[in-house]
């Protein structure tokens, strides 16, 4: 089993070649980070008009935009009310209205920009994997309704049609999303940018900004900018002492096994309209199927160092225990991804400095969230409109006792998966 991401190796848009940042440069506006979020941004301004250049450390794309499992979620991670109830009824609902529309703004540019990315528009599916979580299902679909939200929960026979399994009894079906292949979805973003007139550089790490003046410049190994205006789209990659973003978020991963395809004969059953899945497990199994026929099983925690006999045995589980039709499974390759979390699991959009925007903490939604994110800096950028952003830009507080947060995850990810290998869990 290869240590690779299959998206990189399986997406139809080619990267781009694209040069690192030489000698002293400026622009009206400096995005730094080449992920979805940074992406969108430079897109959205250079179509209005506005000169931005974006700086990344490594290639388009290196960072968890091109290793995601490629649902293209409406929402956040937790349930509208849930969201009302953290953020207050005004904000609540005003992230429940831009983020539930955001798939549609994603295949929008999807097909505005003929991004080969392998997309599907046929919904999501969260299957219960108990009582439980038949229960949580039931209130998030009240939930979503209550909203107009076009969700049903499915039951019985119509659940095991559409998931393929009988191991699920009841699962919520979102119409509004689907998936795609994050990697050849990061670089059409970067092509349809590119064209649109962003300058945009790769291998050129931000090294530091100082304040030159009214404007901010930004330092690269080889060169630097100048502009009025930094958006900081790091993310979950953020590490530099002077990115002000750490601070704002704890880091977690998302491993991901995939199959060697499988033909329809064989395996034509589970999930045959292509949806993507995940469970209501505590430290949830996703799974989906790629345009080959592969199945992709995923789960919470860092697969990176780990024995291959070990996650092949925690795939095994999970696709033994859900789809036990398949027989014995040949894995072909696992990667890992890191998230941005937050404790209260919604999203930050913060200035961290006079001149400077930062997002970060999409909490595992960053297709969808990073995609309307961008647009709305722009808009924000160019017309100080925050209309279009899910959250007004306001000051907010570092998260307190970061490594605290991290290591609970991690640990508490690695006991669980170590309980389904031993089949004390599943």
């Amino acid at each position: 089993m290869k240590e690779q991401c299959l998206w990189h190796v399986t997406s139809p848009e080619p990267c781009l070649d694209l040069p690192a940042l030489e000698g002293r440069q400026s622009a009206d506006v400096i995005v730094v980070g080449a992920g979805i979020t940074g992406l969108s941004t430079a897109l959205h301004l250079a179509e209005a008009g506005t000169t931005a250049t974006l700086i990344e450390s490594g290639e388009i794309p290196s960072g968890g935009s091109g290793l995601n499992v490629g649902l293209v979620n409406a929402g956040l991670w937790i349930p509208p009310q849930d969201i009302c109830d953290a953020l207050g009824e005004k904000d609540g609902e005003r992230a429940n209205a831009i983020l539930g529309a955001a798939p549609g703004e994603v295949f929008d540019l999807i097909e505005r920009h003929d991004i080969a990315c392998q997309a599907t528009r046929t919904g999501t599916l969260h299957l219960a994997h108990n009582t439980k979580g038949e229960q949580e299902l039931a209130r998030r679909v009240v939930q979503f309704q209550q909203r107009d939200a076009p969700v049903e929960l499915l039951e019985d026979e119509a659940c095991w049609k559409k998931v393929g399994t009988r191991r699920i009894r009841r699962a919520l079906l979102d119409r509004r999303a689907g998936t795609l292949n994050p990697a050849a979805y990061t670089r059409g973003l970067a092509r349809a940018a590119y064209a649109a007139g962003a300058n945009l550089f790769t291998r050129s790490p931000a090294l530091g900004v100082s304040r030159e003046g009214e404007s901010w410049r930004v330092t690269t190994p080889q060169g630097s900018v100048l502009a009025p205006r930094i958006v900081l789209a790091t993310n979950a990659y953020t590490e530099d002492d002077w990115n002000q973003v750490r601070h704002h978020f704890f880091p977690g991963c998302f491993f991901q096994v995939a199959s060697t395809p499988l033909s329809d004969e064989l395996a034509g059953d589970i999930l045959p309209e292509g949806q993507g899945a995940w469970d209501t497990r505590m430290v949830l199994s996703s799974m989906r199927r790629d345009s080959e026929g592969r199945l992709i099983l995923g789960s919470l925690g860092s697969g990176e160092g780990r024995p291959s006999a070990y996650l092949r045995c925690w795939a095994d589980r999970i696709q033994r225990h859900y789809f036990p039709q398949l027989g014995r499974v040949d894995w072909e390759c696992t990667w890992t991804g890191k998230i941005a979390f937050t404790p209260d699991h919604t999203l930050r959009l913060f200035e961290p400095a006079p001149g400077i925007l930062a997002a970060t903490g999409f909490n595992g939604r960053g297709i969808t969230t990073g995609t309307v994110v961008g647009k709305g800096f722009a808009r924000y950028l160019t017309r100080k409109d925050e209309s279009q952003l899910p959250l007004p830009i306001r000051r907010c507080k570092p998260i307190q006792a970061k490594p605290l947060w991290s290591s609970a995850y991690e640990g508490g990810f690695t006991l669980y998966h170590a309980g389904q290998c031993l089949r004390v869990l599943i």
